[in-house]
């Protein structure tokens, strides 16, 4: 994208990536009230990533890893700038006037590519193994991890058709 369209995209896609990651936590409610299935607790990804600055980058458990201060502020910030970051990655690769004319099947398609980075980096670096498999439930991590991330995706479309109308 042209530099001249960064200050128009740039905050297009911020609020894009906010909106989707707001579909995706509204799709895990449901699944917590209405199925009793848990999300990923956020406080566990801030307590990860806090570990960082002492060159920990993998767990056997997290849950077993020790707290550290302000984890789940960290872990909460994180999950929201992911999914910034994500928004920000997708405009810049969606096919040419797609912010303007938002459809959603490159969303859908492109939210559902990104469970490869929990399936293969998250997930494992958690203690949690690839894909989920050293969880208590495998299969249902998984349909759950690829589900949620096409919420993602439709979040995508639908946060950008949103915010086309605004604009």
């Amino acid at each position: 994208m042209p530099d001249y369209e960064v200050s128009v995209y740039l905050p297009r896609a911020i609020a894009i990536g906010i909106g989707a990651t707001i579909a995706m936590d509204l799709w895990n409610l449901f699944l917590k009230r209405a199925v009793g299935i848990p999300s990923l607790n956020y406080c566990l990804l801030g307590r990860w990533i806090s570990h960082f600055p002492a060159g920990v980058f993998t767990h056997s458990s997290i849950a077993a890893s020790e707290s550290k201060p302000f984890e789940c502020q960290v872990g909460w910030t994180a999950h929201y700038s992911i999914g910034v970051a994500f928004a920000v990655c997708f405009v810049v690769l969606a096919p040419q006037g797609w912010l303007a004319n938002p459809s959603v099947l490159p969303a859908l398609f492109y939210g559902v590519a990104t469970v490869t980075i929990p399936f293969f980096i998250m997930q494992p670096a958690l203690g949690f193994g690839i894909a989920g498999s050293k969880t208590p439930k495998p299969a249902q991590a998984r349909v759950k991890s690829i589900m949620t991330h096409t919420v993602f995706g439709l979040g995508l479309y639908a946060a950008a058709s949103v915010i086309g109308f605004a604009l």
